[in-house]
């Protein structure tokens, strides 16, 4: 074999699991048709930001790549929900979901998307069993029962004992295995930015619920001695696309009133990217000699940051996987038992977060009512609390 895994997709996923499986003693190539964007303010940079919760910072630890990681993080310590559903864009319930009531931890740490693409591609680098080769992607496959064959976009043709589609929503490893899926689309999209303010965060991430979706803040290390936040504001598409072509002032104008002025005033000081909000999930997570992670296998709403997460959990379970067994890598009876441990709780988070998703779009006021008192009934049973805050980080029940 030329390799022993072939990773189609270089994004965060797929350089995570890269990391993941060289740290494990395979030999790993991973392509990518677009060279990372790793500078905040480079055309095409990824200004989402991502929350590592509890398990996620175990494996990063377990793959030597926290130590890097680490000292760009921002702890998540609180997760506070408003509603702000009443006829003014004011709070009118708030309600905080410490961690400190569950684990000695927080519930997680953020950082912006941009950069854990740089430390990631860099770490890389320091790994004598990793090829990376960005501006070439995974185009054609072959498999048979010991092998798998991919044609790359450069011409030339590679071989693996397993191929990893982490290649995104719209993969071509998934198709070119033939692997369909199922999509959910809910006529919304998310414009992501950061911002400075003039409260501080005190390492709480906030939700504010009104109409349209979710307006989340989450912590982000202070800039140039300002109070900052990365800020994921969901809205119908077209109300959405609207706000993204408004003019710096107004933009700033309206986001302030949709903040419910919750960290002080807010100034805009990055670009504004705009992405479309879906549920997909492969109808099966495995092939012939290829594993689906992450949105190759499933997308769902940026609520609860459950997305990466969830891929992390794929990548700690191949690894697993891997490592028990190392000489029947990519085998018929690997990939089943890799299906068979993802597909039951990826199904459940993806249902659970499109309910959540559907709660937070309601507009009709008498079911915004219900929402915020949904919201207090479940704050206010301390046991279903603290089972919710379990959940969100990956226990299972």
């Amino acid at each position: 074999m030329d390799y022993d895994i072939i990773i189609s997709g270089g994004g965060i996923a797929g350089l995570t699991s890269t990391a993941a499986l060289a740290s494990a003693g395979f030999h790993v190539l991973c392509v990518d048709p677009t060279p990372p964007v790793i500078e905040r303010d480079a055309t095409g940079a990824d200004l989402r930001s991502t929350a590592f919760l509890q398990p996620a910072r175990q494996l990063l630890d377990d793959i030597g790549l926290w130590g890097r990681l680490s000292a760009h993080a921002t702890p998540l310590q609180i997760m506070r929900i408003i509603d702000a559903g009443g006829p003014v864009s004011e709070p009118r319930m708030s309600k905080e979901f410490n961690a400190a009531d569950i684990s000695k931890l927080p519930f997680g740490w953020n950082l912006p998307n941009w950069l854990l693409r740089r430390e990631i591609a860099t770490h890389l680098k320091t790994l004598p069993n990793v090829t990376y080769r960005t501006s070439v992607g995974a185009k054609t496959l072959f498999t048979r029962t010991g092998e798998a064959r991919v044609g790359l976009s450069d011409g030339a043709r590679v071989r693996a004992r397993l191929v990893i589609a982490a290649d995104g929503r719209g993969s071509p490893m998934r198709e070119a295995a033939g692997i369909d899926v199922k999509t959910t689309r809910y006529g919304q999209k998310a414009l992501a930015f950061s911002v400075t303010h003039t409260e501080p965060h005190e390492n709480v991430s906030t939700e504010i619920h009104r109409t349209g979706g979710p307006f989340t803040l989450v912590p982000l290390p202070d800039l140039e001695g300002k109070h900052s936040s990365a800020i994921v504001w969901m809205e119908e598409g077209a109300k959405a696309k609207a706000l993204a072509e408004l003019d710096v002032a107004r933009f700033e104008e309206t986001m302030n009133v949709r903040s419910c002025g919750v960290l002080g005033q807010l100034t805009l000081n990055s670009k504004r990217t705009i992405w479309p909000i879906i549920s997909q999930h492969a109808e099966r997570l495995s092939g012939e000699r290829i594993a689906l992670i992450a949105e190759a296998a499933h997308v769902l709403p940026p609520i609860g940051a459950q997305g990466l997460n969830m891929s992390l959990g794929d990548i700690r379970t191949l690894r697993d996987l891997a490592l028990a067994q190392p000489e029947r890598l990519g085998e018929a009876e690997m990939l089943a038992a890799y299906h068979n441990a993802r597909i039951t709780d990826i199904r459940t988070r993806i249902a659970g977060i499109t309910l959540l998703n559907r709660t937070s779009m309601l507009s009709a006021p008498p079911l915004r009512d219900a929402r915020a008192a949904g919201l207090n009934a479940l704050y206010s049973f301390a046991p279903l609390r603290k089972s919710i805050m379990q959940l969100g980080l990956g226990a299972r029940g």
